[in-house]
């Protein structure tokens, strides 16, 4: 029997799942996209099509959180403070019906994604941040996940206010006092009144205003991480001309002060889209099954 391996990427709006073999996860035989309803009924859906392959050795699972990924942890497993209703303390091991799995972040698997197949393939050390219904970053060290222990929630830092800003924030545990509250899908919509793709004639300023909350992130993802190239990606991103802001946002921000030679003084190699576009996640997690299934 060929030998199956399971990924799922959880997000605040859908759940995508898909099987592929031990030996070539990055070819994937059969996927299923299922809403992000209950864990009930998510956990019945993605049952139900796991059980249509035998075979299946290893799950990987990335995940939104924040998740407990500490073996160590009594919430091994779990969602832990999440605003989605009913996902707090949902253990994650449910929708892949208790097979052996592994658990990252959601922006950690994209991040395996980008490195085994994308846009920082071949680079060791990286970074991926997405900036979406909420903000949330990964982090890659030698090609694996920083730790095995925790993941990053750079989501909640705080933020240097831009000068015409007095938006309230969205974010249900800081406001308007962390980028996620300040610069995620939901807030750039809510600031204007608009949905991000029909900024129309105020286009221009949103562009500046986020590029200015986003280049402090890339800043201080640079200076914790120091990888060698971070893909930003993420429903926010497809806004015209904010990828190119956010680079000269970024450079302001760091000032050079790495040196000279470090990836960050050239944005445009250095803070990149993702190659894999939005199928990063579930590629990721099917890399992280195949790598535990081995």
């Amino acid at each position: 029997m060929t030998q199956l391996i399971a990924g799922v990427e959880t997000g605040g709006t859908k759940i995508v799942a898909a099987v592929a073999r031990v030996d070539d996860p990055g070819r994937i035989i059969d996927e299923i996209e299922i809403p992000t309803t209950a864990p009930e009924e998510v956990g019945a859906r993605l049952r139900a099509f796991l059980e249509r392959h035998e075979g299946i050795t290893h799950a990987g699972i990335a995940a939104f959180g924040p998740v407990d990924i500490d073996p160590n942890s009594p919430g091994f497993g779990s969602v832990t403070a999440t605003p989605k209703p009913g996902w707090a303390g949902a253990p994650l091991a449910d929708l892949v019906g208790g097979r052996p799995h592994t658990i990252v972040s959601d922006v950690t698997g994209a991040a395996l994604g980008e490195h085994a197949l994308g846009a920082s393939s071949g680079i060791l050390d990286s970074a991926y941040i997405t900036i979406g219904t909420g903000v949330g970053v990964g982090a890659l060290i030698g090609g694996r996940p920083f730790s095995d222990t925790a993941h990053p929630e750079l989501g909640h830092i705080a933020m240097r206010r831009h000068p015409d800003d007095d938006f309230a924030g969205v974010c249900p545990f800081h406001g308007g006092d962390c980028v996620e509250g300040l610069a995620a899908g939901p807030a750039i919509a809510k600031r204007w009144g608009r949905p991000t793709r029909e900024l129309g004639d105020l286009l221009e300023r949103a562009v500046e205003t986020e590029a200015h909350y986003l280049g402090q992130l890339i800043a201080t993802v640079t200076y914790a991480y120091r990888p060698q190239r971070i893909v930003i990606g993420g429903g926010a991103m497809k806004i015209p001309g904010l990828l190119d802001a956010v680079r000269e946002a970024s450079v302001r921000e760091i000032r050079g002060a790495l040196g000279a030679e470090h990836p960050s003084n050239h944005p445009d190699t250095y803070l990149v889209p993702p190659g894999l576009g939005d199928r990063a996640g579930v590629i990721g997690a099917l890399h992280l099954a195949a790598a535990r299934a081995a």
